[in-house]
């Protein structure tokens, strides 16, 4: 690259990275900063006190089942999401049979991909309200509606799915899949749309079935696609604070008693309404640290050789 390319590319990388670096790079360092001092948030004073608030955060009961329920989101939402995304996706693109025996998607899968494809739309916000619906602990919900008519629960005593300690993560889990199936569906599409139909034409001829070619065709070429989606799924899974503060009982959610409590709803408790702003940073810097840990992870262990077409 001659001199003057390198001033050229030079001047047009400055400002995003100027830009990265003060928007995305130095709150950063703000923050991991401020975990290192006792800071209360409104105050312009504070003191130095070193690795004790991180010491404090591993002795923080709340905090440690907060992890360990953001590691169940993390093992169960990509898991189930992927599974669903991918099932659906193959059988709406290259599950059916065309009449001239070639290979196409089920009938109507054109509609079907709108319909999987419209919670997509929808702000967490009014799934909140809508699954809030869904999931209310009398006969006036939905869910429990339709149980008590089926004459599977009792009238008198309707589930309270978002106030029973073994319920309620299963239930928000239920909430993320619904919304996230769709996109990866499309997603999974787009990615088998590029594949020649030959292949699996090629497959059929040899006698091969739908789950043949889904495991020896479909799967190994869109490994990337499938790759892609977990790391996305696993950051989405370490958050989930929109969720809980807005579906469960409590400050910030949580409830009931902690046992839908995340690292997100455990932070933005201790910044805003305790004031423990300084333990708070500490826990961001936890969850930025777990989520690298587990997008390199995530990255390394789906690692395969590339299949071409």
């Amino acid at each position: 690259m001659r001199k003057g390319q390198y001033r050229f590319v030079a001047g047009f990388l400055f400002a995003p990275v100027a830009l990265y670096v003060t928007f995305v790079i130095w709150p950063y360092i703000q923050t991991f900063g401020y975990s290192l001092t006792d800071w209360k948030g409104q105050s312009q004073t504070f003191k130095f006190v070193g690795l004790d608030n991180y010491k404090a955060l591993f002795q923080d009961d709340i905090f440690m089942g907060a992890i360990w329920h953001n590691i169940l989101f993390l093992i169960f939402i990509p898991l189930v999401t992927i599974l669903l995304a991918l099932f659906f996706a193959f059988m709406l693109n290259v599950g059916g049979r065309s009449r001239a025996g070639g290979v196409a998607g089920v009938a109507g899968s054109k509609y079907y991909k709108i319909i999987y494809f419209f919670p997509q739309v929808l702000s967490l916000a009014i799934m909140a309200v809508l699954f809030g619906a869904v999931y209310r602990s009398d006969g006036g919900g939905m869910l429990n509606g339709l149980l008590i008519k089926l004459g599977l629960v009792d009238a008198q005593s309707p589930i309270e799915w978002l106030n029973e300690p073994d319920l309620v993560l299963w239930a928000l889990l239920v909430v993320v899949v619904w919304h996230g199936v769709g996109f990866y569906l499309v997603l999974f599409s787009a990615a088998m749309q590029s594949i020649p139909k030959d292949i699996y034409e090629a497959a059929l001829i040899d006698g091969a079935g739908r789950s043949q070619s889904f495991f020896r065709i479909t799967l190994p070429l869109l490994w990337e696609s499938v790759q892609t989606a977990w790391v996305y799924l696993g950051i989405a899974a370490m958050d989930m604070f929109i969720l809980v503060s807005t579906m469960t009982s409590g400050d910030y959610g949580g409830g009931p008693d902690h046992h839908s409590e995340v690292m997100a709803t455990v932070m933005m408790r201790n910044f805003l309404l305790y004031g423990k702003s300084g333990y708070a940073c500490a826990m961001g810097v936890v969850m930025l640290v777990l989520t690298l840990i587990v997008s390199v992870f995530t990255l390394r262990a789906t690692r395969r050789d590339r299949v071409e077409f």
